[in-house]
């Protein structure tokens, strides 16, 4: 990334894959981010179970960065894909609510 540019903010839609029982498990990574995140989780999501959220939390945590991980209850991987058999109205709208929110907090702040 060039030199003066911040991500202030990130928002993640379909967390699966980011906690694996490699030693680059992208969840090892969070302790270098300086954005504030939103993780928006399916709870019907194979790839992302609730240890992995668990797991997930626990190093943002220790990173003492600024988060909100939510799990949507009913909702599929894959649920703000319209065109999809997952997707979840109710899921899709909550979460890009957050989005707008987290961005709305951030940008406002560069």
């Amino acid at each position: 990334m060039p030199a003066g540019y911040v991500i202030a903010a990130t928002g993640v839609f379909h967390a699966g894959g980011l906690v694996t029982q490699a030693g680059d498990s992208p969840h090892l990574a969070v302790a270098n981010a300086r954005a504030e995140l939103f993780f928006g989780h399916a709870d019907g999501d194979r790839s992302n179970p609730p240890e992995a959220i668990a797991t997930l939390e626990a190093a943002l945590d220790e990173a003492e960065l600024t988060y909100t991980s939510e799990v949507f209850e009913g909702a599929s991987h894959g649920y703000t894909m319209a065109d999809s058999s997952a997707y979840d109205e109710p899921a899709t709208e909550r979460h890009f609510r957050e989005l707008k929110a987290l961005l709305a907090r951030n940008l406002s702040r560069t």
